[in-house]
This record gives structure tokens, sequence and C-alpha cells, in this order.
């Protein structure tokens, strides 16, 4: 099917391809056949209507169908052919003419994967980066895990900062009267004076306040100087619970010796992640510095396109794209190199991304984001359209393991 196979660049190719007329045929009289032996015709029993009437109701149809699916497949077995890697969809450069019994013949401008000449990625030189667990980092785990189980407890205490109060209050001058108003103590709209006046009374005093309200806040009484009368209902503390054996207990283990060796394996684990994370990364920047080649324009356009999204949604920067396209265009090429180099790497040495690696990597996913494997499928799906950035982030990994694997470490 592929006719000839034209050099524009290193990274554009021309293909002219030519779908033979009897092909084409085939797959109608196959299609046609099909639709005649369940159509429905009046005046005939199923299956049982002329060919003629068939191909006249039918025939157009027919053909859109056997053209959408033939097409494709001839441009993947030129592809194939010529052995090229695409990386865009291809552009038509002449659009094609369908006549029955008669060829189809289409000039396709593709964007393809540069050749990477002298491809060398083993035995490079990386310094060990030493992984230690001390003592404080097991610590701050521990608060960490305190913290996020404490609990707000009623307190008959004078109130402090950060305790949660509920009150009823009126503002006369207003009209306005609010009941059951939970408030943390020095958080939210209301000025720090409103809240200075309320600090160290109790539970069912009742006072009264005066506070200046800013003209941005978010609250009614914006830019006012308002006389509250406040009613304390309830207060409640924070309560931490204390980092003891009864806490370690609490979350399964014997006692808080047994948690705190496996808060440090789990530490131990994550730096040494953090470590061959480096490593990997000075390695494919090594690799990187030395592969000259030329970006295929149309991958290069996309990543930036991709970079200045993640900006925009970020709510980073406001400048217009052109101000950002230059700003971000070296980072784009690092990315786009480092991804082809990774391909291009990951094939020579028969590296994929298997179902078996892509079930691991869900798994580990719903683990780490609390999700059920199938809402995890289904965010990269909604996202992307299907999982084949999933597919590319795994195969990537893979193939940084298998360079750190290469490479020499220095201790």
């Amino acid at each position: 099917m592929l006719k000839t196979l034209e050099d524009i660049s290193p990274t554009r190719k021309r293909l002219k391809i030519e779908i033979p007329a009897e092909v084409v045929e085939s797959e109608i009289q196959k299609a046609l056949l099909n639709l005649q032996s369940k159509a429905k015709l009046p005046g005939f029993r199923p299956g049982k209507a002329p060919m003629a009437m068939i191909e006249k109701k039918f025939g157009k149809d027919v053909e859109a169908e056997v053209l959408e699916r033939i097409i494709p497949e001839s441009y993947l077995e030129a592809v194939k052919e010529a052995d090229i890697k695409p990386v865009m969809q291809p552009i038509i450069e002449e659009p094609y003419e369908f006549q029955r019994n008669s060829p189809i013949s289409m000039t396709l401008n593709v964007e393809v994967r540069p050749k990477v000449e002298n491809l060398s990625y083993e035995g490079i030189n990386i310094k060990e980066i030493p992984v230690e667990v001390k003592d404080e980092d097991v610590d701050k785990v521990l608060e960490s895990l305190a913290e996020e189980r404490a609990v707000y407890e009623f307190s008959e205490d004078a109130i402090n900062s950060g305790d949660l109060i509920t009150i009823d209050y009126t503002v006369a001058d207003e009209g306005a009267e609010s009941k059951d108003v939970v408030l943390k103590v020095g958080s939210g709209h209301y000025p720090a004076e409103f809240f200075d006046a309320i600090t160290g009374r109790k539970k069912d005093e009742e006072l009264e306040v005066e506070a200046t309200f800013s003209d941005d806040s978010r609250s009614q009484f914006a830019g006012k100087r308002v006389k509250f009368k406040i009613k304390i209902k309830d207060v409640k503390r924070r309560n931490v619970p204390a980092i003891d054996n009864e806490f370690a207990k609490d979350l399964g283990f014997d006692n808080l010796e047994s948690l705190k060796e496996k808060l440090k394996d789990n530490i131990l684990v994550s730096k040494s992640k953090e470590a061959d994370s480096t490593k990997q990364k000075e390695i494919l920047d090594r690799i990187i510095e030395s592969h000259s080649f030329e970006l295929p324009e149309g991958l290069l356009n996309s990543e930036i396109g991709g970079i200045i999204g993640e900006i925009r949604a970020a709510g980073k920067d406001d400048r217009p794209d052109e101000a950002l396209r230059e700003e971000i265009k070296s980072l784009a090429e690092k990315r786009v190199k480092a991804s082809i180099l990774l391909e291009a790497i990951g094939e020579k040495e028969g590296i994929t991304a298997t179902d078996e690696d892509m079930k691991e990597e869900i798994f580990k996913m719903s683990q780490r984001f609390y999700m059920s494997p199938e809402n995890v499928m289904k965010y990269y799906i909604t996202r992307d359209g299907s999982l084949g950035g999933l597919r590319r982030s795994v195969f990537e990994k893979k193939v940084l393991g298998f360079l750190l694997s290469k490479a020499v470490i220095e201790k």
C-alpha cells in the first residue's frame, strides 16, 4: 500500500499511499452482503431483498463506513512498511476522490520521531545519596499522626486562640440577630479586636464587643464599626492525644516502640525512593546533554500548550500565551527530548508497560489517594480519554529504573 516515502526533514516524512481498487471493492461487497442478510425491506422477507435494491438504499452509507475503516488500516500498514514512528496525527496534503472500482491515492505529511544516533546510556557515573532516618524524622511523623487524630472536646476553661465557640449575638443598630454561630477563635472574617474581647472569657458569660470590619471583609458588616451583644454558649478545645503506648495500640501496634520501628521502615523506604528519583533525574539529564537531534515541531508545540494549560489551571500567571511560550520553551524542549530518549531506550531494551504493571500502579494509586481502583481508571479516562497517559508514565518509570541499574554508583 506504500508507494513512496520522501524525507522532508529528520522529523517529517511524506507518504504516498495507494489502496488498490479491488481491495476497496471487496470490502464494500462484504459489507453489502452482510447488510443484505439482515435487511428488512417492504415486500421482501428478511434477507431476501435484491442486491440492487440494497445497494441503492444503503450503498453510500456502506461506502462511507468502509472508507472510515480501511483508510486508517492502510495508513498503519504503510507506517509499518516505512519503518517510521509517527508522533502526531498525519496531515492529508491532497484530498482524495473516491470512485467505485478505482484505487484510492493519498499523500500524507507525517511528523515522526527522529532516529537517535549512537544511543549511549550505560555506565553513567553518579554519586550515591546517603539515606538516613533520624529520631526527629520519626517524631515529626508521630506528631503529625497525633494531630490528625485530635478532636474538639467541651471545655470549662477560659477561651484561647484556636478554640471553637458557639455564640448568640445581637446588633441593635443593624437589627441583626444570630443564634448558634460557631466560630474558631482567631480565624474567619471577624476582626482581631472581636476575638481579643472574647479571649479569656468562659462559657455562659455575656459581654458587649465593638469591632471595625474592613471594607474588603466578606462579612455583612463590611466597612462598619459594629457593637455586638454576645452570649457564649459553648467552648470546645482541640485535644491532641498523648503519644504513648495507648496511642500506638489505637493504631494497631503492640506498643509505642513497635510503632516507631514501623514508621522508621516507612520513612527509610520513602527517602530511598526520593534518592533513587534524584539519581534517575541526574542520569536522564546526562543522557539528554550527550545526545543531539532535531525535535518534532508539532510535538514541541503540543508540550508547550500542555505546560501553558498547567500554568493556567494553577492560576500562576496571567500573561499572554506568547509571552509564556518563550519562557517555557526550553523546559518543553527538555521534556520532549527526554520522552524521545526514554522511548528509544525502552524499545532497544524491550521494556514495556504490561497489564500487570498497570494493575500494580493503579492499586498503589488507589491506596495513596484513598480511591477505588475503578475510580483511579475513571479519572485518567475522563482526563485523557484513555489509560494511554498512565501507561506511558509506567513505561517511563520502568526505563528510568533500568537506567539506574546500569549506572555506576560512586560511594
